[in-house]
């Protein structure tokens, strides 16, 4: 089996709420794998992990509207429309679009056209992050170029997507790796051939987080002095639930003393302005986003971990949050909802504890009873540690997918020299 010279698809690169993506193409890059990354986007986040760095691969940006660049998109068709796919590709494209009659549809062809007409001839195989947009621009694209491609599949992407859409990339890639067991499941309901759906965890690399778990200080909620640290990591989205969450730290009792930080982006002012109608804002810090290296050092002084996550009416979830990981990795016990995959990480009464989706009196009970109890925090806490370190080992994950891309002698020696990292992360 020849390894792969891989074109990775993103839909923005770089992106902090993307840590497993970068992850992921470190890993690539460490076990010798030829490739190059294409977005569909430029970058937004003014801030980027130390992880980024580190990643030397060529960035190829698409025209994020054909209008912008017209003349790069005229020279991709003129070329793209020579290439023996390229009449297949525009016949598959325009069955979508009768059924999907959207701008970004047609976005999605103008950037195959360009991707094709620019990628090196070494390209071997295309690779995209999400099944919604990156793989459509993956897929025609491969048609165009008579390249076979695969997908990594998350949240969102599966559950926002209509099922004729990703039937028919099913069909026509050759396996799809997801994040969690739930989506390999509902994916697998849609595959004419099941057996190209794959689990794969994320997983995380634990040679960039401390070996010892921290030595947190005794806090009960008893002391206004010393308040019970709870922390929360995550986009403000609907998704999040973070109203729910704010509701929720509105109603702990008068005499419990706590603290809530919240790190990343989103609409902070909306958040905020429910915190203060809520009558605790005072309590709350608003860090907005940051590095992966200092979400760990939060996690690190931090005493409960806390994710509000549900499910939208459009479907949008979270799949695995990988904060959740991180914050197990860290020995911090969590306090999350029972929706998606969650549950294959957090253990009701083992490592954390499990309420219901938009229930707020819940999930007030919940943090309640961990704030007040902080040897129970400790114990979840370990077992949240030895669980991620047992299931949920990054290198796992890339030896899996280094031996789909044609990477057969990836050994344990190996990994503990390609992914670790600088002791300045």
């Amino acid at each position: 089996m020849a390894r792969d010279n891989l074109a990775i698809v993103v839909k923005g690169y770089p992106r902090l709420s993307e840590t497993f993506i970068a992850q992921e193409i470190l890993g690539i890059q460490q076990t010798g794998i030829p490739y190059r990354i294409v977005s569909l986007r430029h970058p937004t986040d003014k801030k980027r992990h130390p992880i980024n760095e580190r990643i030397t691969g060529a960035v190829d940006y698409l025209p994020e509207y054909a209008y912008q660049e017209p003349m790069r998109v005229l020279r991709g068709w003129l070329k793209a429309r020579k290439m023996p796919g390229y009449r297949r590709s525009v016949n598959i494209w325009w069955q979508d679009y009768r059924r999907d009659r959207t701008a970004n549809r047609a976005r999605r062809f103008a950037q195959a056209m360009v991707m094709a007409a620019e990628l090196p001839e070494d390209v071997t195989r295309i690779y995209a992050h999400f099944l919604h947009t990156p793989a459509s621009v993956a897929r025609y694209c491969a048609i165009m170029r008579g390249l076979p491609w695969s997908c990594s599949a998350h949240a969102k992407d599966i559950y926002t997507s209509q099922d004729w859409d990703m039937r028919e990339k099913l069909r026509d890639m050759d396996w799809l790796v997801t994040c969690t067991k739930a989506n390999v499941d509902y994916l697998r309901n849609l595959a004419e051939d099941p057996t190209k759906v794959n689990l794969l965890y994320h997983g995380l690399d634990f040679s960039r987080f401390p070996e010892e778990l921290p030595k947190r200080p005794v806090r009960d909620g008893s002391d206004p002095e010393n308040p019970v640290e709870i922390l929360s990591v995550g986009r403000l989205v609907g998704k999040k639930g973070y109203d729910d969450l704010l509701r929720a730290l509105a109603k702990l009792p008068d005499g419990l003393h706590w603290r809530f930080t919240h790190i990343g982006g989103g609409d902070g002012d909306k958040y905020q302005k429910i915190a203060t109608e809520l009558g605790i804002s005072d309590r709350c810090d608003w860090q907005g986003p940051r590095d992966q290296k200092e979400v760990i050092a939060a996690c690190q002084s931090s005493d409960l971990f806390v994710l509000a996550s549900r499910i939208e009416k459009d479907g949008d979830r979270d799949g695995l949050p990988n904060v959740l990981m991180e914050a197990q990795l860290c020995g911090l016990a969590a306090v999350s909802t029972a929706i998606s995959a969650i549950p294959e990480l957090i253990e009701d009464g083992v490592n954390g504890k499990l309420v219901p989706e938009r229930d707020p009196d819940t999930l007030a009970t919940a943090l309640n009873d961990m704030m007040v109890d902080p040897k129970l925090r400790d114990a979840m806490g370990r077992k949240g540690n030895e669980i991620v370190r047992r299931d949920f080992s990054f290198y796992r994950g890339m030896k899996d997918l280094a031996e789909r891309f044609g990477v057969m002698e990836l050994t344990d020696e190996h990994a503990d020299s390609s992914v670790k990292q600088p002791a300045a992360e």
